[in-house]
C-alpha cells in the first residue's frame, strides 16, 4: 500500500505532461547547468574552509552545491508538506481500516524517490567529470539514516497538529527556507563566524549535508560516535512522533 501511494504521487506529479517522469531526469539537470553558470561562471565561487579536516575545494562549487541541496531536499519538501498531509487525504480519515499512520511514511519515501533520481544525475556528471567516485559514497544511506528517522518523527508531529493548527502549513516554508540558510549548503561551516556557529550545528540539517560530503568528495568516514548518538536521538523522536501521531489520530475525523 505504501509502495502504490507512493508511485502514485510521484505519478501524480508529471501527470498530462509531454515528457512525463522524463521531467524527473530533466530538471535536475538544468538545475545543475544553472549552478554552474551562476556560481561557476558569474560568480567564480569558490568552496571556503574546510570540512572536519577534509579539503573538498578540489571539486567544482556547483557539484558541492548540489549534494547540500539534494541532501536538504529530503527534509524540506516532506516537512513542508506535513501540516497539510492528513487534510489533502480527508477521504481516508473517517475509513477505519485505512492505516493513516502510513501517510507520514509515504511522504518521505516520495522525498527519497526525487532525492535518489537527483542523486543519479549528480553520479552520472560525477563520472563524466572527475572519474569513478570513492569508494565510501556507499556509506551515504548509512550516514543519512539519522537525518531520515528525524524527519519522519518531525512529519509525524506536522502531520498531527496541522489538522489542528491549519496556519501550520503557512509557518513551515519560511522555518524550511530559515533552516537552508542556516545550513552548509552555500558555504562550509567553518566559513561561519565563530559567535554564529551555534545555530548552524543546531540545525539537524547541518550534520546530514556535512556527513554526505564528506562520503562523496572526501573520501572520510563517518565519526562513529556522534553518528551513533545522532542515530539514538533520531530514533527517539520518530517513536515519539509516531506515538504521537497514534495518539492523537482519533480526533481527525471530529475535527475534520
Amino acid at each position: 500500500m505504501i509502495w502504490r501511494l507512493v508511485r502514485r504521487e510521484i505519478e501524480a506529479r508529471f501527470r498530462g505532461s509531454f515528457l512525463g517522469v522524463f521531467w524527473a531526469i530533466i530538471v535536475p539537470l538544468i538545475m545543475l547547468a544553472v549552478y554552474s553558470l551562476v556560481f561557476g561562471g558569474i560568480f567564480q565561487s569558490r568552496w571556503a574552509g574546510a570540512e572536519n579536516g577534509a579539503r573538498i575545494d578540489g571539486f567544482a562549487f556547483p557539484m558541492i552545491l548540489f549534494v547540500g541541496l539534494i541532501t536538504f531536499g529530503i527534509l524540506s519538501d516532506p516537512l513542508n508538506r506535513a501540516p497539510g498531509l492528513v487534510m489533502e487525504n480527508v477521504s481516508y480519515v473517517k475509513k477505519v481500516v485505512f492505516p493513516l499512520e502510513i501517510l507520514p511514511l509515504v511522504a518521505l519515501i516520495s522525498g527519497l524517490v526525487t532525492a535518489l533520481i537527483s542523486f543519479a544525475v549528480f553520479l552520472f556528471v560525477f563520472l563524466v567529470a572527475y572519474g569513478a567516485p570513492p569508494a565510501t559514497i556507499i556509506l551515504l544511506p548509512i550516514v543519512l539514516l539519522p537525518f531520515m528517522l528525524f524527519i519522519l518523527g518531525g512529519v509525524y508531529f506536522l502531520a498531527s497538529l496541522g489538522v489542528f493548527l491549519r496556519d501550520l502549513k503557512h509557518v513551515m516554508p519560511p522555518i524550511t527556507t530559515a533552516m537552508l540558510f542556516l545550513s552548509p549548503v552555500f558555504y562550509s561551516p567553518d566559513a561561519l563566524p565563530e559567535r554564529y556557529r551555534w545555530l548552524l550545528y543546531a540545525n539537524p540539517a547541518t550534520s546530514a549535508v556535512v556527513g554526505a560530503r564528506e562520503v562523496v568528495f572526501s573520501a572520510q568516514l563517518p565519526n562513529i560516535l556522534v553518528w551513533g548518538m545522532s542515530l539514538i536521538l533520531s530514533l527517539f523522536i520518530a517513536t515519539a512522533g509516531a506515538f504521537w501521531f497514534m495518539r492523537t489520530k482519533k480526533a481527525f475525523a471530529d475535527v475534520i
